[in-house]
């Protein structure tokens, strides 16, 4: 059987060596620098979003699967695959517990006492639905706004986006980056958007750059509607607005999903993909064991959730020392990504110790207890 030839990403954690063991050629470069040459006689392509999969690039080459190590698809003509045969599988809901560990972080620092208040999300796929279990969890009352998942399941209970924007006390988008139709979601949180906001309230995007107006931000946060900002996506990555970056009440350069348990899931999944392709015999590879936590085991001595928490969450990964790092040297957006440090999700950590009525609290938050 001839070769197997592949073109991934050199960023994607725990890849190399995996393909080749089972007799496959890979070719490892930096993701924004793949080009159409470069892929001329290769078989698949792994990639994350820093490579853009559309025809331009893969027109008149041997590609015949793309594989995508991300939740997001939008860097993919998913169109010109499917008209052009190209098999292809993005890594769906593989980092989703990275994010909620992230926005749940955010809430804990930038939203106190965060019992009680309420939490608007927009967009309820394999993120969303994981930040309303840790956000129920936390006291917060969550109300979310998702049209097309009103269509599919008229059950459901969900709010029209002004209505939700004028109850919430934080509102987290968790929603794909999407340009055409009655759903699309390019720069949806506009003027209008943010003039609906409560005053004080807390905005956070780890969804798009692109689903938020940059500007328009920048300007509701002079005006205190909302007062804080959590941002974690930019437009025009990795040339980010740096007034935005002065703005924000936590900056980071897209990690939010940079944990090594999904790293580590999209991997998986990739390979996976990939094997089953070319028949490889790696449908059942798993990565190896993931690095320990910083924080292994913590004992909290009987304190209650709602006082330990914040304290909890930044023994296991502290996002401001993120923040620290961009506001440094806004430049270094990409190096920063591509060599963030292995982070673990909550369920990396285990609680004792716990107040004896708090044990729901804990398990929903995603620890161990």
């Amino acid at each position: 059987m001839a070769v197997c030839r592949i073109v991934a990403d050199n960023r994607i954690p725990f890849l190399k060596g995996v393909l080749e063991s089972a007799g496959a050629e890979v070719i490892y470069m930096p993701g924004a620098e793949i080009t159409r040459n470069d892929i001329l006689q290769a078989d698949g392509l792994i990639v994350r979003t820093r490579t853009k999969c559309t025809g331009e690039l893969l027109e008149g080459t041997s590609v015949r699967a793309v594989a995508t190590a991300t939740i997001g698809t939008d860097h993919v003509d998913t169109d010109y695959l499917s008209a052009h045969d190209i098999a292809f599988a993005s890594a769906k809901g593989c980092n989703a517990a990275s994010v909620a560990c992230y926005v749940a972080s955010a809430l804990v620092h930038y939203d106190k006492p965060f019992c009680g208040r309420t939490l608007g999300i927009v967009g309820v796929g394999s993120v969303g639905s994981i930040v309303r279990q840790y956000g129920e969890a936390l006291g917060y009352n969550v109300i979310t706004c998702d049209p097309p998942r009103q269509r599919a399941y008229p059950a459901e209970k969900h709010l029209p986006l002004s209505v939700l924007l004028a109850k919430s006390d934080v509102v987290s988008l968790h929603v794909p980056l999407t340009t055409e139709g009655t759903d699309a979601t390019l720069y949806m949180a506009d003027r209008n958007f943010f003039e609906s906001m409560r005053p004080g309230s807390l905005f956070i995007n780890a969804a798009r750059g692109e689903v938020a107006d940059g500007e328009a931000l920048i300007a509701a946060l002079s005006r205190g509607q909302p007062s804080q900002a959590v941002i974690d996506v930019w437009e025009k990555e990795p040339h980010i607005n740096l007034k935005l970056l002065e703005a924000a009440t936590l900056a980071t350069p897209h990690i939010a999903g940079y944990s090594a348990d999904g790293k580590a899931a999209g991997t998986m999944m990739s390979v996976r993909f990939i094997s089953g392709i070319f028949d490889l015999g790696l449908n059942d590879w798993e990565p190896e064991p993931l690095p320990p936590p910083l924080c292994g085991l913590l004992d909290i001595e009987g304190r209650k959730a709602a006082d330990v928490m914040a304290e909890v969450m930044d023994s296991i990964y502290d996002f401001r020392q993120d923040d620290a790092a961009l506001r440094h040297a806004p430049g270094n957006f990409e190096k920063i990504r591509g060599e963030y440090p292995f982070r673990r999700d909550f369920s990396g950590c285990q609680i004792i110790n716990y107040a004896g009525d708090e044990k729901i609290i804990w398990q929903q938050t995603g620890f161990k207890i």
